[in-house]
């Protein structure tokens, strides 16, 4: 049986613009939408940053901690970093197999892990902080300190009420 070669049945052109557009069904929430797209491009930003180093997102984020609060027990870093248990054993074993960290058992308490910066970290640092800096650039740009501030203070009210909604929600 031949292909047709209607031009009923060819793929549609993709979109021209820079910004995805909005699918009607998101329509009753063009925010919500604006917000996954920018944290899925920040992320893979992120990520392109980070690869650089050896790291991966999320990462940085652990090693922030540690580098800032020294030794953390397994569990504080779940709760600073707001995740859960099985992500935070995957991210600190792939630190720990890149040399970035030590796990040990604490004194205290033999079943929890005390999650330590290594010295080879310590040399990262200041390549993570440099590239934190690049990815804030590409976020911000040349927009104003009072630009940054109102765009700062917008998203800590959006943050603080999906926290609630997600309290009540029982997340």
């Amino acid at each position: 049986m031949a292909e047709s070669t209607s031009s009923n049945d060819s793929c549609p052109p993709a979109g021209t613009s820079g910004a995805a557009a909005l699918p009607a069904a998101a329509g009753g929430g063009p925010i919500s939408h604006a917000i996954f797209r920018v944290a899925r491009t920040h992320r893979m930003i992120a990520g392109h940053l980070l690869r650089r180093v050896g790291l991966h997102p999320g990462q940085e984020l652990v090693m922030m901690q540690l580098w800032e609060l020294g030794p953390q027990r397994q569990i504080d870093l779940v709760r600073l970093l707001d995740s859960d248990a099985a992500t935070m054993t995957r991210t600190v074993r792939r630190l720990e197999h890149a040399g970035f960290v030590r796990r040990s058992p604490c004194a205290d308490d033999k079943r929890a892990s005390r999650i330590e910066a290594t010295a080879a970290s310590q040399a990262l640092r200041k390549e993570v902080e440099q590239l934190w800096r690049q990815l804030e650039d590409a976020t911000v740009g040349d927009t104003t300190d009072d630009e940054q501030a109102a765009a700062l203070r917008t998203l800590e009210d959006i943050e603080r009420r999906l926290t609630d909604a997600a309290a009540r929600l029982g997340s």
